[in-house]
């Protein structure tokens, strides 16, 4: 029996060799491998002894060769096969350990070159996985150091690796190969201009309950490359699994803690905010965002960006939660919430410094992609486009009103004050009826005066205005854009209200 062990990734490839040798296999190697195996003390035959043919230009071919992919290809139940491999001097190969160069690893370095990642693209070694692959019946190809000890395994208990086992070998080797052919065909697509085409690889997470209802069945996919403020890369401390739903509102509430970088928490239901709050420290931003809306928030989501304390967990434990997510969470706090063997508790890592991410969006029979909608315009002074200009506890809270309202469902209003929501107004077919439903709010929490309000699109009539100003409005952000906008400005102005305009909208359909 002959292995063939070729790895850029060594790990445990010293201890697998020998196991092999141990076990009366022969062990063909190249190269850096080769070296390494030796150096370890195992007895091992060079590839060129193979082949009768040198390693040439610089190791670019070494083992595409008969002797390599017959004994690999050969169909040991083909009488035919068997004797042309005879005829041609060609012995059987019974297991390939291939994994390839680091060719997504090299673009990723900063400042590589052209030259640099072509000479990282392997051909020899996507071959022999390919051959191996193709002839599982007969062929093991291993690509994973995490399969060593199974294949060890087998052959140890049986003489050889089990049937089954070589066929989900060949269906990881197939898409090591398949992901390795995506990550370069990307890279070169992009330095030749091409972008009709989209590559797409995801892992999965977990197998789900069921999808948004009983009736349909889901999985929970993650990207290969770890992401900030993503719960799919979340760490789980506690509680239930996530469903599907949870998985949904556990996004959008992290979408919107990155907005912020004072202390900040969000209570969310249903995919839009019901709370929100920042505060001086995490005790104060919580009590906001409960305070908001005690009622909403009974079942929902709560996301923050500081590390959540005992103090703040024992002011959260009353309340029925579904989530609870941090950047940490202090031991004492784990103690607290301990008794809530459901609540799911999801630590995040919350980095604002990377690069933004594309959405992905799923329509029938098509994908939609665009950039995340990462940037939000700090609310300024100078964008008034009424005579009176905001004062600047009033600009706080736009500013705060603004990273908010992008969050909420178009047509989307929200209404805040120190600090926190205290109306909002998400998902209806005309902006009056989400302005009526977040001013109402507001004016049943007792909030009559000192308002302010934010709009994710514009304002195409003046009657918004006029319904804000009834309400105790005295200032509102909107983008601005509309043929109308001298109509709204006009009553903000007749009204006492400073309105200003953003220049930037945020739909969130």
């Amino acid at each position: 029996m002959r292995a063939l062990i070729s790895v850029s990734d060594k790990r445990g490839v010293v201890e697998f060799a020998t196991a092999l040798s141990n076990l009366g296999w022969d062990i063909i190697a190249t190269g850096g491998t080769m070296k390494t195996l030796r150096d370890a003390g195992l007895k091992i035959i060079n590839i060129s002894d193979i082949t009768g043919f040198p390693e040439i230009c610089e190791g670019r071919v070494k083992t595409l060769h008969p002797k390599v992919h017959g004994g690999l290809l050969g169909r040991r139940d083909k009488a035919d096969h068997m004797e042309q491999l005879a005829e041609n001097g060609i012995e059987t190969i019974e297991l390939v350990c291939v994994n390839l160069y680091p060719f997504e690893a090299t673009i990723a370095k900063e400042g590589v070159t052209m030259e640099d990642a072509v000479e990282n693209i392997d051909i020899g070694g996507p071959s022999m996985l390919r051959s191996a692959a193709k002839n599982y019946r007969d062929v093991t190809v291993v690509c994973d150091p995490d399969d060593y000890t199974r294949v060890i395994e087998e052959i140890s208990n049986t003489g050889n690796t089990l049937p089954e086992t070589r066929l989900c070998l060949s269906a990881k080797a197939y898409t090591h190969t398949a992901l390795y052919d995506s990550h370069i065909a990307a890279y070169m697509r992009k330095a030749a201009g091409l972008d009709e085409k989209l590559f797409l690889s995801f892992d999965e997470v977990q197998s789900l309950r069921y999808g948004e209802n009983p009736h349909q069945q889901a999985k929970f996919y993650r990207a290969e490359k770890t992401v900030p403020y993503s719960v799919a890369f979340a760490r789980q401390l506690g509680g239930k699994e996530l469903s599907y739903n949870n998985i949904q509102d556990a996004n959008a509430a992290l979408s919107i803690v990155r907005e912020f970088s004072e202390p900040f928490c969000v209570g969310l239901k249903h995919m839009n905010p019901c709370g929100a709050g920042v505060g001086a420290d995490l005790k104060e931003a919580w009590t906001k965002a409960y305070e908001a809306d005690k009622v909403s928030i009974y079942g929902g989501i709560v996301a923050m960006n500081r590390p959540l304390t005992a103090e703040v967990a024992a002011l959260m434990k009353p309340i029925f939660l579904e989530i609870v997510m941090a950047p940490s969470f202090e031991p004492e706090a784990l103690e607290v919430l301990a008794s809530k063997k459901n609540l799911r508790l999801l630590e995040v890592e919350m980095d604002n410094s990377r690069d933004p991410q594309k959405q992905y969006v799923g329509v029938t029979g098509g994908l939609l992609v665009q950039d995340a909608d990462v940037t939000c315009k700090e609310i300024t002074v100078d964008m008034t486009v009424t005579e009176r200009k905001p004062t600047e506890s009033e600009l706080h809270d736009l500013n705060f009103g603004w990273r908010i309202v992008k969050h909420v469902k178009s047509n989307a209003i929200v209404v805040v004050k120190d600090g926190m929501t205290i109306g909002v107004g998400a998902g209806q077919m005309n902006r009056v009826g989400s302005a009526e439903i977040a001013l109402e709010e507001a004016k049943a929490a007792g909030h009559t005066e000192g308002l302010v309000l934010a709009s994710d699109g514009f304002l195409p009539f003046g009657d918004t205005v006029e319904l804000a100003s009834r309400y105790g409005v005295v200032a509102i952000v909107q983008p601005g854009g509309s043929i109308r906008d001298e109509e709204s400005v006009k009553i903000a102005n007749e009204k006492g209200i400073a309105m200003l305009f953003t220049g930037m909208r945020h739909f969130k359909h």
